[in-house]
């Protein structure tokens, strides 16, 4: 298999490495199959692409859809990105805890978030670009979101030595409110 499936330490959250062949001319890799991600147990109706560039210190989210949540499986194309899901299943026992992974385009490494996560990601070099594949279409008034810096989640962001770019979108999101 062309993939290695790590389980994270909250269920349903795996980081996946591809096999990536390389030589003088570069490389290559497969970045999903679905053969192989059934196989792993990972049946995903991707229906959407999303990509974006971000500078050096630019945090986005924590974001989710209320009654249309999707999986994502996310990666950074170009450059380190430290990559964030928290848990916000009502019910769950991790509800609240968050694991992150730190994203790499030399290392080429994936994050299987499913539906049920409130994600985010801090670029932590120039030109990071960050493309992810979803399991339900985006509706912008399904929206919701968790302020970055919620003491009760805690996520122990990188301290790059310089105040995080945030939207002022994602600065007035609420904190968050275990159901």
């Amino acid at each position: 298999m062309p993939f290695t499936f790590t389980p994270c330490p909250i269920p349903g959250l795996y980081e996946i490495q591809p096999k990536v062949f390389g030589d003088e001319r570069g490389y290559f890799f497969e970045s999903y199959s679905e053969r192989d991600f059934n196989a792993a147990g990972l049946t995903l109706p991707f229906v959407q692409d999303n990509q974006s560039r971000s500078g050096k210190g630019t945090l986005r989210g924590l974001h989710f859809q209320r009654q249309r949540p999707q999986g994502k499986l996310v990666r950074a194309i170009q450059g380190e990105v430290f990559d964030v899901a928290v848990d916000i299943r009502p019910g769950s026992s991790t509800c609240g805890k968050w694991h992150a992974v730190i994203l790499s385009g030399e290392k080429q490494n994936q994050f299987y978030i499913p539906p049920g996560f409130a994600h985010g990601f801090l670029a932590l070099s120039d030109g990071a670009i960050f493309a992810y594949k979803c399991t339900d279409f985006y509706y912008p008034e399904d929206e919701g979101g968790i302020v970055w810096n919620d003491p009760f989640i805690g996520i122990t962001w990188p301290d790059l030595g310089m105040e995080y770019v945030l939207s002022d979108k994602d600065r007035k999101l609420p904190g968050f409110n275990p159901q």
